[in-house]
């Protein structure tokens, strides 16, 4: 036994699990030898990054000895003109992932209770268990449809944070504007963390990306990433909007460089690249219709999404198609990590990557034909 094995960690790291995140494309390729690969699992944009975007990093690589700006001033200015909000509002981070955890380190101590929906994002429960406090987890109904009533039943006075991911991962369901309204009806010292990563993909008219109640002064941070419709996942960055308040209690925990200067440069053009939000949005609805007629045609169950993916249910062998697809090329998530063993959930692309799925998981369902 080395001495390195005495050190001992905190209590709380017995009950935490890494995030997993699906195979990239290279880990794919080389242990199957595989040619052609297309990833189709981490709900990625799949007509790239916005075209601003790559051309202002480009424009930019020559001061990369410089540190980034602390304060991220200009794109917290350019968030806040696109949300019609206050500068002060705005806080920027590495991912939106890196916002929850701060969240968590800015609101919850030993024994404090988190509220998500089951099955949702597990970052919410990893910034809690960091901070020792305990998650809730509340079942969505038949459907994976919100219940309000549910929600509000779980809550103690211990509750300090509730979590609504919408469109929620991995299902693509939403909670509609007046039942958010109801909720919130409800609620005095509880902070609600509304994550839109997919709101812009959302065209349904009682949708809400929650900012219309930060507008009306409710205790709510609204999470928004770059990493989906604006496609620049690999530079890492997100930010949030709120009362002045509740971000100044957020920036007391952050550090000072956790944005980089390209993530910054590329958000700040990629969020006024209005043609290419424009472009995804249009290229994901088609390739929605076009994956949900196909489902029908192969009798296999699906959610209706509001998202930049679907959850489709297999059957009781649906962790072996999932092989089947991935030793075929295709990547897509298995469910069974959001205990949804006979569901994948996968990423829409473009029509070549859609068409592509579809004739494998024929193949692969229905051989003889």
């Amino acid at each position: 036994m080395t001495k390195s094995s005495n050190i001992k960690t905190r209590k709380t790291l017995d009950i935490i699990q890494p995030y997993s995140p699906g195979k990239p494309i290279w880990e794919v390729q080389k242990e199957l030898g595989l040619d052609r690969v297309i990833k189709m699992a981490s709900n990625e944009n799949p007509l790239g990054p916005s075209p601003k975007a790559v051309k202002a990093i480009q424009e930019s690589l020559a001061d990369l000895n410089r540190y980034p700006d602390a304060d991220a001033s200009v794109l917290r200015q350019a968030i806040a003109d696109q949300y019609g909000v206050a500068k002060q509002q705005v806080i920027t981070t590495n991912g939106a992932d890196e916002l929850i955890t701060l969240i968590s380190e800015a609101f919850l101590e030993q024994g404090d209770e988190i509220i998500v929906p089951s099955p949702s994002f597990s970052e919410y429960d990893f910034g809690a268990h960091i901070m020792g406090a305990v998650v809730k987890q509340v079942p969505f109904d038949e459907g994976f449809q919100y219940n309000v009533d549910k929600l509000l039943e779980a809550i103690t006075e211990k509750t300090k944070i509730i979590y609504i991911c919408s469109p929620n991962n991995p299902t693509g369901t939403y909670i509609a504007r007046k039942e958010m309204a109801r909720l919130l009806a409800e609620l005095n010292d509880i902070l609600v963390v509304f994550d839109g990563a997919y709101s812009q993909f959302a065209d349904e008219e009682d949708y809400t990306d929650g900012l219309e109640f930060v507008a009306e002064g409710q205790p709510v941070i609204a999470l928004q990433t770059f990493s989906k419709i604006y496609g620049i996942a690999g530079v890492r960055i997100g930010y949030g909007i709120s009362s002045e308040e509740i971000i100044k209690s957020i920036l007391k925990v952050k550090e000072p460089f956790n944005v980089n200067t390209l993530a910054q440069i590329a958000a700040s053009a990629a969020i006024t690249d209005t043609e290419h939000v424009t472009a995804s949005f249009n290229a994901n609805r088609k390739g929605r219709d076009f994956l949900y007629l196909n489902f029908e045609k192969l009798g296999l169950p699906y959610t209706e999404t509001t998202a930049n993916f679907i959850l489709v249910q297999i059957g009781a062998n649906g962790e072996e198609v999932y092989q089947q697809l991935m030793a075929k090329g295709i990547i897509v998530r298995y469910g069974k990590t959001w205990g949804l063993p006979e569901h994948i959930r996968v990423t829409i692309g473009t029509d070549e990557e859609n068409e592509f799925f579809i004739d494998t998981l024929t193949e692969i369902l229905n051989p003889l034909k």
